[in-house]
């Protein structure tokens, strides 16, 4: 007993030939072999090719479209970069990552301050905490006491740490992705801060190509809210505008996310 599969693809079991009058498949299975042309018969009543039913009627309703709008807004009249400024970044900030990689090893080796605890990377309120600070984290003013001239110290647990070559450089690939996604959510939600800012410019230095789909999608999501962002901006004067710019033109020009760049 052969079908027309059979004969194009060769069998990777033995089966014992046998007369289909006397097997019952309803019988269940006393042996290997009995099972073995159970499988076959079953398969031999398969049709060759199998249509759906589909009802067009269910299709007309309550169909859901998704429309992915890839790329930035469009600055204001006067507000995007020009083409030699934004070179002039890309080479920039070439040279930055050069030098991170060139001394990633002997800071990472180097002892952290006391008052120096990175989080652990699932704790993303603790990340939040550690980059942007207590201070912008829960939205407080500055106080008299943050003030005290008798009191010069910084308090980077208020103002949060730096992203200082001694931290960044005992990151691995996976903790600069999920701290970059950490940061975009936030971005999402709440204003761009100079603290936001120089945190996201040192994780984009650290991150190596090729890039993770997982950095690729957020580095795209990231220039797509600068964008967003310099489009509500009221003044070319902000002080917020060159910073995402910047952004922009980083994870446009130097990652080639070529649909996202400002056009002169």
């Amino acid at each position: 007993m052969k079908s027309d599969v059979e004969e194009l693809m060769p069998r990777l079991l033995p089966v014992e030939e046998y007369d289909v009058e006397d097997f019952d498949p309803s019988v269940p299975p006393r042996n290997p072999q009995e099972y073995l042309r159970q499988v076959q018969l079953e398969a031999s009543m398969c049709p060759d090719v199998m249509v759906a039913q589909i009802d067009p009627k269910k299709l007309k309703k309550n169909q859901t479209v998704n429309i992915s709008l890839s790329g930035c807004q469009p600055a204001p009249e006067g507000f995007s970069p020009s083409l030699k400024w934004q070179q002039l970044q890309v080479a920039n900030f070439s040279d930055v990552r050069q030098n991170v990689n060139k001394h990633r090893e002997h800071w990472k080796l180097q002892s952290l301050d006391n008052n120096v605890v990175m989080p652990n990377p699932e704790d993303e309120e603790g990340w939040l905490k550690f980059c942007l600070g207590e201070k912008v984290y829960f939205e407080r003013l500055l106080s008299q006491d943050d003030n005290d001239n008798e009191n010069p110290g910084i308090d980077y647990v208020k103002m949060g740490f730096p992203p200082l070559l001694s931290i960044v450089s005992r990151l691995s690939q996976a903790s600069v992705t999920i701290v970059l996604e950490y940061l975009m959510n936030w971005l999402g939600e709440k204003a761009f801060t100079s603290e936001l800012g120089r945190w996201l410019y040192a994780l984009l230095a650290c991150l190596e190509k090729p890039l993770l789909p997982e950095a690729h999608s957020l580095i795209r999501q990231l220039a797509r809210r600068c964008s967003e962002v310099r489009a509500s901006l009221e003044s070319k004067e902000d002080k917020r505008l060159s910073a995402l710019n910047l952004l922009i033109c980083l994870v446009a020009r130097y990652f080639e996310q070529n649909d996202l760049a400002d056009k002169e």
